[in-house]
């Protein structure tokens, strides 16, 4: 499926992430607490993007004089940039793909003609099952 940005991450990837659901739109991350986590590895896709956005995020102090806990250091304030685009982008893998030799016996394989047979061996098991067991019976005779 094609990844796409939604409105928000669920409260379970930002739990995961160590980020607050308080915390996070104040520092610039959407919050959907509708949303819930059907599987295990987008969690962990976004839980990823999320650490490495709290990684790279610095926080200005709202004084200059003081600083609280949770505010980057001078040094970081000091080689602050901004950025530009979108703000947590999303790495889509894309699936490799081997490349075959076609073969004769490829070319010569009819899968609808197999398809075909092999619901009518499903359709007449039974009655096949039924005639081989009256056929064991009447060796038994």
């Amino acid at each position: 499926m094609k990844l796409r940005a939604g409105r928000g991450f669920s409260l379970e990837e930002l739990k995961a992430a160590g980020i607050s659901k308080k915390l996070a739109p104040t520092i610039g991350t959407a919050v959907d607490h509708r949303r819930k986590n059907r599987s295990l590895e987008s969690l962990q896709a976004n839980v990823q993007r999320l650490k490495t956005c709290k990684a790279k995020l610095v926080v200005f102090p709202r004084r200059t004089r003081k600083c609280k806990a949770g505010d980057s250091t001078p040094e970081e304030l000091a080689t602050a940039t901004q950025v530009q685009g979108p703000y947590i982008p999303i790495a889509g893998d894309k699936p490799s793909v081997e490349l075959v030799k076609v073969t004769e016996e490829m070319k010569s394989f009819k899968a609808y003609n197999k398809l075909r047979v092999e619901r009518m061996n499903e359709r007449h098991i039974g009655a096949r099952m039924k005639k081989a067991a009256e056929a064991e019976q009447e060796e038994k005779k």
